[in-house]
This record gives C-alpha cells, sequence and structure tokens, in this order.
C-alpha cells in the first residue's frame, strides 16, 4: 500500500518585497485524488483553498479565523504528478491573503482568503 500525502512537495521557494512564489510538485499519491473522478483525477479546488491557507499561515502574519473568500476563480484543472506555481500575497491592513495557481496551460485558480480580525480590549 502507497502512502498517502496531503500536501504537495514544494520545489522552491522565491520571496518578493510583497509576496512568496512557490513551486510546486502534485504526486499522484495525494490522498485527494483518490475517487476525485475515475476517469481523469484532478485536484479539488477547496484543496487548492486549503493549501493557499496552510502556505499563507506558515510563510505570513495570517492572524484570526477564516472568515471568507472572495473572488475565487477555477480556470484550468490540476491533474496528478503536475507542477504549479502558487504566489501568495497578504495584505495585512485588510487581513486578506490573495492566492493564485500557474501551470503550463495558464491560470488554474485565483481567489482571496479573508480571516477576521482580531480585536484588541484595552481595559482602562
Amino acid at each position: 500500500m502507497t502512502n498517502k500525502c496531503i500536501y504537495p512537495d514544494v520545489l522552491a521557494t522565491n520571496h518578493t518585497d510583497d509576496s512568496v512564489v512557490l513551486t510546486l510538485f502534485v504526486p499522484e499519491t495525494l490522498l485527494y485524488f483518490d475517487g476525485h473522478f475515475d476517469q481523469a483525477s484532478l485536484l479539488p479546488g477547496v484543496v487548492q483553498i486549503d493549501w493557499a491557507v496552510h502556505f499563507g499561515r506558515q510563510l505570513f502574519n495570517c492572524s484570526g479565523e477564516f472568515s471568507h473568500l472572495e473572488v475565487i476563480k477555477f480556470k484550468e484543472v490540476i491533474s496528478p504528478n503536475q507542477q504549479v506555481v502558487l504566489t501568495l500575497q497578504f495584505k495585512e491592513n485588510k487581513n486578506k491573503l490573495l492566492f493564485s495557481y500557474q501551470s503550463d496551460n495558464g491560470a488554474c485558480s485565483s481567489g482571496r482568503v479573508a480571516f477576521d480580525q482580531e480585536e484588541i480590549v484595552k481595559h482602562g
């Protein structure tokens, strides 16, 4: 039995002034490909969002609980054994994480994840 994984392999990480670009390899051993479709496996959109949040929390100061999604678009499927580029940008003043996935076929998906603002209560 093959061990199933839940995250892609990170091949490269490049930091720019305001974003991080991750080159990812999506192995066929991902748990999420099991039964997500028999004719042609594809990476579910909810997993793409989860990965963006996972890496965003590792790389930026994304605080607060997940609140909602904005302007989510899915254009191209992500298949097993495919290399993709995930670009993340965190807008700290709005507490929003912007993400986009690209492959050799073009834009795969993009959107914004909003986090609840943590309220600081001062007692005086």
